[in-house]
């Protein structure tokens, strides 16, 4: 039985490491707050107080946290970090959304300490990950990938392996700030049909028979207009991506208008009072009353 440690029980974190306990692996958990874990012993895994003793004697290790400066300290902090309790040999995988930059630090810092490591991000939220339905891009060598493979198909329905060392995480950026653009999109079109006088539920149909409108977009639209703004992935968190997508890509000489411009409006979303509403929340920017389901 394959023995994992698994750091950061957030919304996230806490739904994907039931999965793996109820997939039979030999699960240890950690949480920055303690209390998170409770329901995961319940269930049959052991709490560790640090990341360190998380991994200590774990085969893979596993991170899903907020952000860079979670994901250092549950790595690369000299006492707690989880790589100083990692032996040769062993694999660490970090599922988080973050920049390069940080992305590239955890694999030089695997490499100095002969620990094999990946980066591997994941497409969905809250419903797909309680249903095993995450999609994981991982940057890394392909042995690794293959090694990894079991475990991220106990919570996931697809690995794809996108490159060597920090690929996982640059087309991470590039779906989240594809995904990001689109609702806003969608969000402004469906004011713009309010204000106009139309049935915005008529005209995110028509839009929706069309060759343009994405699947993703289309669902988001019904639930913009069914007020369904319950947070799986909140507005604060798309925000951080884009500007991780935007600095990325100014830093390697790219224009990032698109993004650029999407990530203003999900801050100005979140400084209007929306930032832990799900993405869908965004609509409020040019809906912001309603008299019912379907009639802004």
């Amino acid at each position: 039985m394959t023995r994992i440690a698994f750091l950061g029980l957030g919304a996230m974190g806490s739904r994907m490491a039931t999965r793996l306990i109820d997939a039979g692996f030999d699960v240890t958990v950690w949480n920055r707050t303690p209390a998170a874990a409770e329901p995961l012993a319940r269930r049959g895994a052991r709490i560790a107080d640090t990341p360190k003793a998380a991994a200590t004697g774990a085969e893979i290790v596993l991170s899903m946290v907020y952000d860079d400066a979670a994901s250092n300290a549950v790595w690369l902090d000299g006492e707690s970090g989880a790589l100083a309790g990692m032996a040769k040999g062993t694999l660490g995988v970090e599922m988080s959304t973050l920049s390069p930059a940080h992305v590239a630090a955890l694999h030089a810092a695997a490499r100095g300490r002969d620990v094999a490591y990946l980066d591997a991000p994941l497409a969905g939220s809250r419903p797909q990950a309680e249903a095993g339905q995450l999609i994981f891009m991982a940057g890394g060598a392909a042995a690794d990938v293959a090694r990894a493979q079991p475990v991220l198909l106990a919570m996931g329905g697809a690995v794809h392996h996108a490159g060597g060392a920090g690929a996982g995480s640059v087309v991470k950026l590039m779906v989240n700030t594809l995904f990001a653009a689109q609702l806003a999109t969608i969000a402004e079109l469906l004011g713009m049909a309010a204000k106009a006088g139309l049935e915005p539920a008529r005209s995110l149909e028509i839009i929706g028979a069309t060759p343009v409108a994405s699947p993703a977009a289309t669902a988001a639209g019904g639930a913009m207009l069914a007020r369904n703004f319950a947070p799986a992935a909140p507005i604060d968190l798309i925000a951080k991506d884009l500007m991780l997508a935007a600095e990325m890509g100014n830093g390697l000489g790219q224009a990032m208008q698109m993004a650029q411009a999407a990530g203003a409006v999900y801050r100005a979303a979140s400084a209007e009072g929306f930032g832990a509403d799900n993405v869908t929340g965004v609509v409020q920017r040019y809906m912001p009353r309603a008299k019912s389901a379907t009639n802004f």
